[in-house]
């Protein structure tokens, strides 16, 4: 069993900090306060974090580097996908382009927002929707959906009925992507093809309900290991799972010192440090510190897969 260790980033406390991606090249850790309204920079050489606002933009759902340009980041605004220009210092950044729009066509829409948002191995993006929270209990609704952007702006609707998109994960060793919608209080596992992008097959790895009812968590945000083991956030749970999916039995509970954990990333100059996210004063259910804070887990005897720029 993995003897392991939770320590603090130097990092200021989110609202609500999500996405966590480790962009191998630049060796950062970037990552999104969504009502906080940042994107955030963690220099392992530095051990610092820098944080930006975005323009105009108050909500910021996910951050993905862009391909080709070490200034260039795919962000989810509203139901938008823009890419910010930031120089990873400064404190303000700004939308230069618009990648595409979703769930304009519908008035029923209008309060939704994406959330989740990577790159598959091939660098397409997936991002997916939610209703916002602010409009009642997340579990009435299920207008959220997932989709596939391509090189041009044009996106692929891949999931509907939806309640809150979340965890992303994809092994390219077995052609599987992993992916869980909140609400379902599950993770579904799909046959992929690395080819086009597209899922099918959608099957159930692992129910987190119990007798039919809510526990007291949702699964949040998911990365992957070497191994293909994923790594499941618990919001409301105090900890991250490691799952087999092999076996779809829990592996391994990593305690976390706050309660509403929302999604972790593999990185570091070996891969072998799970970056975990959280929330602090997320909407109607305050937290104290260290709510809010990030953390690296090490000792964990493992390490992640190198996570794709995006296309865009």
């Amino acid at each position: 069993m993995a003897t392991y260790k939770v320590d603090q980033l130097p990092a200021p406390l989110t609202n609500l900090g999500e996405g966590p991606h480790w962009d191998w090249k630049t060796q950062n850790l970037y990552y999104v306060d969504i009502y906080g309204g940042t994107i955030n920079r963690y220099s392992y050489a530095e051990n610092k974090t820098y944080s930006a606002t975005v323009e105009k933009e108050p909500v910021i759902s996910f951050i993905v580097p862009v391909e080709g340009n070490d200034s260039e980041f795919a962000i989810g605004i509203g139901r938008r996908v823009g890419v910010v220009t930031w120089d990873g210092k400064s404190a303000t950044a700004k939308v230069t382009r618009l990648v595409g729009q979703v769930e304009q066509d519908d008035h029923k829409y209008k309060t939704n927002r994406f959330n989740d948002g990577k790159a598959d191995p091939k660098g397409r993006l997936f991002a997916g929707t939610m209703r916002l929270e602010e409009c009642g209990d997340i579990f009435d609704a299920r207008l959220g959906a997932l989709y596939k952007f391509t090189k041009d702006g044009v996106f692929h609707k891949l999931k509907s009925n939806i309640g809150i998109s979340n965890g992303l994960a994809w092994n390219e060793k077995t052609n599987k992507f992993y992916y869980i919608d909140s609400c379902a209080l599950d993770v579904k596992e799909h046959s992929y093809n690395p080819v086009t992008g597209e899922i099918s097959n959608p099957q159930v790895l692992l129910d987190f309900s119990v007798n039919g009812e809510r526990p007291g968590f949702v699964p949040d945000g998911m990365t992957i290991d070497s191994e293909g083991n994923l790594y499941v956030a618990l919001w409301g749970g105090n900890k991250v799972l490691k799952v087999n999916p092999q076996t779809a039995k829990v592996d391994l509970e990593i305690a976390m010192p706050c309660s509403q954990v929302t999604s972790a990333a593999f990185g570091g100059p070996n891969l072998d440090i799970l970056y975990v996210t959280t929330a602090g004063t997320e909407r109607d259910s305050p937290q104290p510190p260290p709510a809010g804070g990030v953390f690296a887990v090490t000792g964990l005897g493992v390490k992640g897969t190198k996570m794709a720029r995006a296309n865009v």
